[in-house]
């Protein structure tokens, strides 16, 4: 995907040089992001951005999923991240998720990532379904769900891992 500016923000791929923000980011987001995201964590380091990185370029070669770094337009700073994976080639859909630094959040931010990606899926990748899959208890990823037009559709019992173990999770979708 080529750069994509959008209502302030630049979404595109992340580079190895972006490791350090991304690590600054996670730690500094564990009370909130890491309540629903078990990567983030309080020893998040450089190495495992880099490794992140490096699975993404991965899953992006192989057309399984395409992750984006957030970005400030104006200063340049991360302010998270978005991706569309778990593609079905088959049936057209794919899983959206996303996630907001903490000093960002509460900002509209993940609201215009989410606006900013559904092109690409309907768009570029074909997709007729964008599937957004939440943990039960997530009240601000459904508040972005909902503010994006996503029809709820169900809660899925031990839909996703969460800390060591399955938890249930609302299913939004997005169609064309």
């Amino acid at each position: 995907m080529q750069p994509v500016v959008f209502q302030g923000l630049l979404l595109r791929e992340f580079h190895d040089t972006d490791a350090r923000d991304f690590a600054e980011a996670a730690r500094e987001s564990v009370d909130t992001v890491g309540r629903w995201m078990p990567w983030c964590t309080a020893s998040f380091s450089k190495q495992n951005a880099l490794d992140w990185f490096a699975m993404c370029r991965g899953s992006r070669d192989a057309h399984t999923g395409y992750e984006f770094g957030v970005f400030s337009e104006d200063t340049g700073q991360l302010l998270g991240g978005v991706g569309l994976n778990a593609i079905n080639q088959q049936n057209l859909f794919c899983n959206l998720g996303y996630w907001v630094r903490q000093s960002a959040q509460r900002q509209g931010v993940a609201h215009r990532t989410v606006l900013a990606m559904l092109p690409y899926a309907f768009d570029t990748l074909g997709m007729h379904r964008v599937e957004i899959v939440i943990a039960e208890g997530n009240a601000a990823s459904e508040a972005v769900a909902r503010k994006v037009g996503a029809q709820y559709e169900c809660t899925a019992r031990n839909r996703l891992q969460l800390h060591g173990g399955p938890v249930p999770a609302s299913i939004y979708s997005v169609i064309p």
